[in-house]
This record gives structure tokens, C-alpha cells and sequence, in this order.
């Protein structure tokens, strides 16, 4: 083969990976247009710090009701279309599912300011809830999602059936830790830099041990196609301020008053740790040992039930659906 013939084999082996990831890729609005959900997208719009805003939910109602609710909160790298596989199990139970996505994140609003708590976000689901009829309710909620979970169990537990936190972020102190501080500008550079490569590769450190399949190439694909779109600066605001909000407002230390039925379901592999990456080595080796700190916070827990998968990691129910729901319904009640 002659030096030209192999400067033209690379030119067009450089076409065709370009082509690929373009293909991976895909872009979608600021607030995931394009990005078909497994059902019907309604919204809720209402009030929030001197703005309207509008906050995209799913409500899945059963052929067979069984009179309960099930509200599932997404992480924050995931979305409500995520939950499609439990949406389907658990309505096929008989249960009602609400699955809403957070304001700033997937299809609901990105404020151009907005003062992100886990307070807020929880009341912001408090109203969703009520404007729905929905009184009471079992809330699970998966990695971030599990923080706000835990925040809305001890806002409102009067409205709270059970509890469900998968993997959740939050069950160790990551500044208390050493992790250092980083400003939301700083936040905003990095969140600027994200793409399909950086996500999965993420992803495949610390959610999925090292193993990857290809049906988790859809929820990357997802979130990348967000940052790829013309919403691009807003989606990144957005995360750089929940990010600082998953890193300034543990809810841990408040477990001990928790006083609703409490399950945590943990993988055993999982090592997610915000900000680690930041951290010096020494303090970084020893964050997200979730084993450990599931089994601290179920000790924590009034009477919570700890349900470990210890060859799993922080996406269960992406990663082993049939079991996750098997030990779901089991934490229910369902038959």
C-alpha cells in the first residue's frame, strides 16, 4: 500500500467514525424536542419564584387499579423516560405512575434563574401531586432522585405510603469529606464540555463497573443530545446549579427523623461520588463505598429495610430490570 492509499484509508476511516457519532448523537431542543417518552407527556405549569414554569410529567394509569400511587423521581443524569421499564411493571401491578421530570432538567423548564433545593424541588412535586388528585403516594427515587425522595419523606410524610431510595447520591458528606468546592462558573465551563464520550465514559467508571451493553447507549444518547442542541448554554446552567445543589445540601444527617417505611436499594458495585474527580487521590479512593454507606444509612433509618445487589451497580433498574422489579414489588407489597 502506498503512503497516498493510506492517507486516503485514514481520511476515510475519520469520515466514517465522525458519521458514526454523529449517528450516536443525536440533538434535541432545550427541552428534549425531539426525544420521544414511552407515554403521553403532559404538563404541569405554575408559579416558581416570581416566573411561570412548566414541569413535563407521565401519568400512567393501570387496567387494573389497585387504588395506589407510585411516583418515580429520576436522577440527575437520567430523565423520567428512563423509568420505562418499571413505569410498565409496576403499572401492569395495578398501580397509577406518576414520573415527572424536575424543573431545569430533560423536557420541563430551564430557568434562566432559579434557586435549585431539594426543598423546592419536593414542594414543586407536593403541587404536581395535588393538582392530580393524589393525596398519598409510595415515592422512589434513584440517585439524585433519591435525595430529593428523602427530603420529600421529611416534608411531607403524612403524604408518603413508603420509601423507596435506589442508590441514592447523598448517604456521605462529599466537602465534609475534602472533596473542594467548586463554583458554579467553574461548574459551567465543565458542564459546557460534555459530550456522548464523556457521559458514558462516567457512566462506565462508576455506575457499571467497566461492563457496558448497548441499551444503555439510548440514555447517554439522551442526555449528550441535549448539550448538542440549541439549548446548549441553557441545559449547562442548569446542571451546574443542580450539581451545586447535590453537593451543598446533604440530607444524611437528617435520616435519624425520618418516620415513614424506608427501603434502600443498593448496588453493591456502585462508586459514584460527585466531585471525586476533583478530589486528591487519598480522599478520592475512599468516596462512594456504597456497600458501606448503605448499611450505615439503614442503621440510621427508623426501621429501614436495606436490599442489596452486590454485583450491581448504581442503575439497577437499567442494568438488571427483571430483578430490580422482582425486589421492587417485593418492597411494595404488591402479590
Amino acid at each position: 500500500m502506498t503512503l497516498t492509499h493510506h492517507a486516503l484509508n485514514l481520511f476515510l476511516f475519520s469520515i466514517a467514525a465522525a458519521a458514526s457519532a454523529a449517528s450516536v448523537t443525536p440533538t434535541y431542543g432545550p427541552e428534549l424536542e425531539g426525544f420521544d417518552y414511552p407515554y403521553p407527556v403532559e404538563r404541569f405549569t405554575f408559579p416558581s419564584q416570581g416566573r411561570e414554569v412548566s414541569m413535563a410529567f407521565m401519568d400512567i394509569a393501570p387496567r387494573q387499579p389497585n387504588g395506589r400511587t407510585v411516583v418515580l423521581l429520576h436522577g440527575k443524569n437520567f430523565c423520567g423516560a428512563t423509568w420505562e421499564a418499571t413505569i410498565a411493571t409496576l403499572a401492569g401491578t395495578g398501580y397509577r405512575v406518576i414520573a415527572p421530570d424536575q424543573i431545569g432538567f430533560c423536557k420541563s423548564t430551564k430557568p434562566e434563574r432559579y434557586q435549585f433545593t431539594f426543598h423546592q424541588l419536593a414542594a414543586n412535586t407536593r403541587a404536581l401531586l395535588a393538582a392530580r388528585g393524589v393525596e398519598r403516594a409510595t415515592i422512589v427515587g434513584h440517585s439524585m432522585g433519591g435525595m430529593l425522595a428523602a427530603r420529600y419523606a421529611l416534608m411531607f410524610p403524612e403524604a408518603v405510603d413508603k420509601l423507596v431510595m435506589v442508590s441514592p447520591l447523598g448517604l456521605e458528606d462529599w466537602k465534609a469529606e475534602g472533596v473542594p468546592y467548586a463554583t458554579i462558573d467553574q461548574l459551567y465551563q465543565g458542564e459546557l464540555k460534555t459530550t456522548f464520550d464523556s457521559i458514558k465514559n462516567y457512566q462506565l467508571k462508576y455506575y457499571y463497573n467497566g461492563h457496558w451493553l448497548p441499551q444503555y447507549d439510548r440514555w447517554v444518547a439522551m442526555a449528550a443530545g441535549l448539550y448538542a442542541g440549541p439549548g446548549r448554554e441553557s441545559v449547562a446552567r442548569n446542571q451546574a446549579l443542580t450539581s451545586d445543589m447535590v453537593f451543598t445540601q446533604p440530607v444524611l444527617y437528617e435520616f435519624g427523623a425520618m418516620r415513614v417505611p424506608t427501603f434502600l436499594i443498593i448496588g453493591g458495585l456502585d462508586r459514584t461520588a460527585p466531585g471525586a474527580g476533583r478530589a486528591p487521590a487519598e480522599v478520592a479512593k475512599r468516596l462512594g463505598n456504597y456497600p458501606e454507606l448503605g448499611r450505615r444509612a439503614a442503621a440510621t433509618i427508623p426501621g429501614a429495610q436495606l436490599i442489596e445487589f452486590p454485583d450491581l451497580g448504581h442503575s439497577p433498574q437499567v442494568e438488571a430490570p427483571e430483578r430490580f422489579h422482582d425486589v421492587l414489588l417485593r418492597a411494595l407489597g404488591a402479590p
